[in-house]
């Protein structure tokens, strides 16, 4: 087995590490609370309020995920984050072909407000903040949501939770975009306004770097490419003819907690720390909630193992502990059999437990900021922000992350840097117990979820009763008068609420989109 060089750098992304950092290398930045924000942004963190603990769910239908989500709020969850299924995040409904074996695998299938409705039944949603992790189309999904409240006789400012909506990350990683990159932020643009002006207690934006990292970027970049995202859709909103301090308040970012414990830490204080700066220097932000960034974290799925799984407890758990020492506002813990499957009823009970231990046995809540002055970890914040505006400055140069995505930039970054990774793990340089070192012949078992498989011949029956039910004609001219302002200049989301109101479904509202927009396809050499 090789083991790591003393001299060699000691950080996933290459910043060195001193062998010492003496007392004297140590400089005690400003108590949290206060601007740049380094140490939190609040000044009793989490003595005040713990963060919200929102464990990651969606699976087979509405009804089993509602169950779910009410078991998980039985167990002392604080939030609920609603996972999709494929079909949905790519715009297709549960009876569409395309849609044939995902149906439910991945996350909860949801194709029209009736779906919605079920999903969240009994769930009073002026009580519960609720994430949505959608993105292309997330301003259907979130009109969706909306009119579940509106039901529910829950005022919309009253309404409090966070959309995802983050298509730029999606070209750049994950993949799941329908439309070119310009039409699909005009719909992002459309959300963040009419979100400053009508739920101002909910976040039209999760600005994300969990998918970037788990494509199998570095620390930095994945710092850098976030907040570089987040500028873009600033300087959206701003062309609009937003007010910074109108919309930057709501912005939020979803980062994610990998294993180097104290590069990650550092990745976080130097996120907060930039963001200020840049709010505060860049676009002349007056107020100080536009300077502070919020952030979920969730541990990282990439570094799960399906060798030796009870190890992803310890890995969960190291990494919930630098996300907290990091000052998140909510967290997810991934579950120990997640390598293999969906999250089973006892994985994601220990995986919540895992967060309860922290909160309330550590003792790590009772400091706002119990390592700041470590000569490591101020010194890794400042290498951290220094590395990560050396690519932002990069990306300005190519002329904004539209162009930068278009030229396959971040791409080709992460790519390499993810290749450099598996290779460092093939050679034995990077060790991964149970994997490459640590080695068990024998196997370790887990209970698995297991999806009904009669799930999508009944999603696809309920959508057909649907069908035969609604008003053709009121449906019809939603879908109209929808198109009809994208190709005008207008705001989408009042028409999409018109749509989800007729129960149109997801596929429908999408491919009425499609129609003006257009489809996109990557085209640049990775």
């Amino acid at each position: 087995m090789t083991r790591r060089s003393l001299d060699s750098p000691a950080t996933l992304s290459g910043l060195p590490v001193e062998r010492i950092y003496p007392a004297d290398a140590a400089r005690l930045p400003e108590p949290p609370g206060e601007y740049p924000y380094t140490r939190g942004i609040h000044r009793t963190m989490y003595r005040g309020r713990l963060w919200t603990m929102r464990q990651f769910a969606g699976f087979s239908t509405p009804e089993e995920t509602n169950e779910r989500y009410r078991y998980l709020l039985a167990q002392g969850q604080t939030g609920l984050s609603v996972a999709f299924d494929l079909p949905t995040l790519m715009g297709y409904d549960a009876d569409d072909p395309m849609a044939a074996g995902e149906v439910g695998k991945c996350g909860a299938p949801v194709s029209s407000l009736e779906d919605m409705e079920i999903l969240f039944a009994g769930i009073p949603l002026g009580e519960v903040t609720v994430s949505m992790t959608i993105n292309s189309p997330a301003a259907i999904l979130w009109g969706m949501y909306l009119v579940v409240a509106e039901q529910q006789g829950v005022a919309w400012d009253r309404v409090a939770g966070t959309l995802q909506n983050d298509i730029l990350k999606e070209y750049i990683a994950q993949k799941e975009y329908l439309y070119p990159p310009r039409p699909s932020m005009r719909l992002v643009t459309d959300t963040i306004e009419f979100g400053a002006r009508h739920t101002p207690r909910f976040n039209p934006i999760s600005i994300s770097g969990y998918h970037i990292r788990e494509a199998g970027s570095t620390a930095v970049q994945e710092l850098a490419f976030t907040l570089r995202d987040g500028l873009e859709y600033v300087d959206w909103a701003l062309a609009r003819g937003l007010a910074i301090d109108e919309f930057a308040p709501r912005l939020s970012f979803f980062f994610n907690a990998h294993n180097d414990f104290f590069e990650e830490i550092a990745k976080f204080r130097a996120a907060r720390r930039l963001w200020a700066r840049l709010m505060r220097e860049r676009y002349g932000a007056r107020e100080e909630r536009s300077w502070k960034l919020r952030f979920h974290a969730q541990t990282a799925g990439c570094s799960l193992t399906w060798q030796q799984p009870y190890n992803n407890v310890a890995r969960t758990t190291f990494q919930a502990l630098a996300a907290v020492l990091g000052g998140a506002q909510s967290l997810h813990t991934n579950s120990l059999d997640e390598a293999y499957a969906l999250p089973s009823e006892h994985a994601v009970t220990l995986a919540l437990r895992t967060q309860q231990v922290l909160a309330e046995e550590s003792g790590v809540p009772a400091d706002p900021d119990p390592l700041g002055g470590s000569g490591c970890l101020e010194r890794l914040t400042d290498q951290m922000e220094a590395a990560a505006r050396e690519y932002m400055d990069q990306i300005d140069r190519l002329g904004g992350m539209i162009p930068a995505i278009e030229q396959g930039f971040p791409q080709r970054e992460i790519a390499e840097a993810s290749y450099r990774y598996q290779r460092a793990i093939e050679s034995g340089g990077k060790i991964v117990v149970g994997v490459n070192a640590f080695v068990s012949p024998e196997g370790e078992s887990v209970d698995l979820l297991r999806v009904d498989q009669e799930a999508h011949s009944r999603q696809a029956s309920r959508l057909a009763r649907l069908r035969a039910r609604r008003d053709r004609t009121r449906v019809e001219h939603a879908l109209a008068a929808l198109q009809g302002a994208a190709r005008g200049s207008a705001n989408t989301m009042p028409f999409i609420l018109e749509a989800v109101r007729a129960y149109a479904t997801v596929g429908e509202i999408c491919r009425a989109f499609g129609e003006v927009f257009g489809s996109y396809q990557e085209s640049c050499t990775v």
